[in-house]
């Protein structure tokens, strides 16, 4: 079965809680996926077509700057979102 994915959806959910740890902001449902949306509406599209993963592995060298971008926009988000939270 070949997947179309975009590759920093999965980065952004997979350290979001990590980053939001720390932070003083409501960490309900509805806050954490406004916050991903944000982020993921700031940064550049990864889509990636995959059978199985077989792709996701040429990105590997290419995470870490992913990382790196989607905590500085995760950031960001939290800080819009808990200054107007729609909970």
């Amino acid at each position: 079965m070949v997947i179309l994915k975009n590759y920093m959806e999965d980065v952004v959910l997979n350290i979001m809680d990590s980053v939001l740890k720390d932070m003083e902001i409501c960490k309900c449902e509805k806050c954490k996926m406004d916050i991903a949306a944000l982020a993921l509406n700031n940064l550049p599209t990864k889509y990636v077509v995959s059978e199985k993963g077989q792709l996701y592995s040429k990105l590997h060298i290419l995470r870490k700057q992913f990382e790196v971008d989607a905590i500085t926009e995760i950031t960001k988000a939290a800080v819009l979102v808990s200054k107007s939270p729609q909970h």
